[in-house]
């Protein structure tokens, strides 16, 4: 079996960087010697909850997405910027802000590395069960209109499926949990589960700042 190439960077040049993401661009060292460039945009990562009640029902919200200038059907989710913070905590806290619950019971659906070609953006999500209604904070900017609706999960898989709910983390949850159920849970990890591809270069590149 041929040896494979090791890819190195040979340097690395600063172009942006904002509240949510930077850009950098990467001169990577190809197999054969020659440089190519690589714009890669630094992300946060996030954490996205599968809620499902005893009815069998998901939690969806629904929230305008400025790039696509509509609203979208979503899970709770939101972005790891508290430094330090353990996912699990994060995922727990959003669930509470965007919908005014709480779950007893907690596993590790699906990672997601949304779009690898050009963005460490990664997303950790959760399942939860055993729902209850929690005090939820005032909601402020796109929080403020965010509409929460409870989906039969059937319905919330044929929805993915049609194109009605189009935000990839999202239709990864969803179509997850359902794969759980065939499965009898089997590829369930605990809330605790090694995520290699938590995204950690802006975390690095804020404090360097």
């Amino acid at each position: 079996m041929a040896q494979r190439h090791e890819f190195s960077t040979r340097s690395s040049k600063r172009i942006y960087t904002g509240a949510i993401v930077s850009l950098r661009v990467d001169e990577v060292v190809m197999p054969g010697g020659q440089t190519a460039e690589r714009e890669v945009v630094e992300h946060h990562g996030a954490v996205a909850v599968v809620a499902v009640d005893e009815h069998d029902r998901v939690v969806l919200v629904h929230q305008y997405r400025h790039p696509l200038g509509r609203r979208l059907w979503e899970l709770p989710a939101g972005l790891l910027d508290a430094p330090g913070e353990d996912p699990l905590d994060t995922a727990r806290r959003e669930l509470a802000e965007e919908t005014g619950l709480a779950a007893a019971d907690w596993e590790v659906l699906v990672d997601i590395a949304l779009s690898p070609g050009f963005t460490d953006e990664a997303v950790r999500v959760f399942g939860a069960r055993g729902l209850s209604s929690v005090d939820r904070p005032d909601p402020v900017h796109e929080e403020a209109d965010l509409e929460v609706e409870f989906v039969p999960l059937d319905e919330a898989v044929a929805m993915a499926l049609r194109g009605d709910i189009v935000n990839a983390t999202a239709v990864s949850g969803i179509l997850a949990f359902a794969a759980t159920r065939a499965t009898g849970g089997q590829f369930l990890r605990t809330p605790d589960a090694p995520w290699p591809d938590r995204p950690s270069a802006f975390a690095r590149t804020r404090v360097a700042r």
